[in-house]
């Protein structure tokens, strides 16, 4: 049974700062710059390829036209709202593309609102959280707190996930806000006014809520709680990263599901925000050459960690309270 998630003071080796390394991890100037290079056009096949991906997906449903087959497709459709919010967090550090506008208009258009993310929120909420992590101003606090927490907890929390409620509970407020003709809602709305336009224009209107809305507000959600707490699930507030992030030994698995796109370096994205998705394992390497990543810090699978997240002694229950889901990857 797990009481903490903070790994113990002996773990966090005091090697920096190194000549490629400043004291918080950030590479030093000349490295950083090779390190902050965006590849834009790479880019671009990389936002058509999740759109591609979501096409293909939707035309093996209808192809195929078998139960199983609609299940499977209905699960992959969850895939495809991770990889809308990766690359939509990408674009919300404007690091998706050098050009600032067109980083912005994919990042709103083709990206953030097709996931019903209002970016130009998620963006202001985002910044506070790595401005100091578990700080005063964290916005995901409810999220990440009390772990590791009993197995009962954690299977009524990914059972609210599965089951739409979670989904529900934060599409509400947007469905609200369009109501009272609220500028961004409506802008989100009129993105998925085309989508289901898309859908209506191949004769299938009806797979606009099967493989677009309700794998949002389940597989999805399911999807993203386990990777926000695979991020910081129990850690704390503090000035070295590796007692506010986790770090996960990747697996193409892992990387197919849950964490797309290199956002399971997520400790040397907390390092440096500056870095682009692409050199992330980059930085990471660095990290570990300097000694300052170790195996002691580093769970061998996103298994064994939220088998630890989920190891908690049982706790009398609290009054309940307000938990936020983040619209996007942290």
């Amino acid at each position: 049974m797990a009481t903490t998630m903070l790994p113990p003071a002996g773990a966090l080796p005091d090697v920096l700062p190194t000549e490629r390394l400043t004291a918080t991890g950030r590479p030093v100037p000349t490295v950083r710059a090779e390190l902050r290079e965006i590849a834009d056009v790479r880019n671009v096949l990389t936002v058509v390829g999740v759109w591609l991906q979501a096409a293909l997906t939707v035309a093996l449903g209808i192809w195929a036209h078998h139960p199983l087959v609609w299940a499977a497709c209905f699960v992959l459709m969850g895939r495809t709202f991770a990889r809308l919010g990766i690359l939509g967090h990408e674009a919300a550090h404007r690091l998706l593309f050098t050009k600032k506008s067109v980083n912005d208009l994919v990042g709103k258009w083709l990206l953030a609102y097709a996931g019903f993310t209002p970016i130009e929120a998620y963006r202001r909420s985002h910044m506070a959280h790595h401005k100091e992590e578990f700080g005063p101003e964290e916005p995901d606090m409810n999220l990440y707190q009390g772990y590791p927490i009993a197995p009962d907890s954690m299977r009524r929390k990914l059972w609210r996930d599965a089951t739409f409620q979670s989904g529900w509970k934060t599409r509400k407020p947007l469905v609200k806000l369009a109501w009272k003709r609220n500028p961004i809602a409506l802008q989100i709305v009129a993105v998925q006014v085309v989508i289901l336009g898309v859908f209506t224009a191949i004769g299938r209107p009806e797979l606009y809520v099967f493989l677009w809305l309700l794998p949002e507000m389940s597989v999805w959600r399911v999807l993203n709680r386990l990777r926000a707490i695979a991020e910081h699930g129990g850690m704390t507030r503090s000035s070295d990263r590796r007692l506010t992030t986790h770090h996960v030994q990747q697996s193409l698995v892992a990387r197919f599901w849950i964490v797309p796109y290199n956002t399971g370096w997520h400790l040397a994205h907390h390092v440096d925000i500056g870095i682009p998705w692409r050199n992330l394992p980059k930085l990471h390497d660095e990290l570990v050459a300097s000694g300052w990543v170790t195996p002691d810090i580093t769970y061998p699978s996103y298994t064994a960690l939220w088998r630890k997240l989920g190891s908690g002694p049982t706790r009398t229950p609290a009054p309940p309270t307000t938990e936020t889901t983040p619209a996007s990857p942290r």
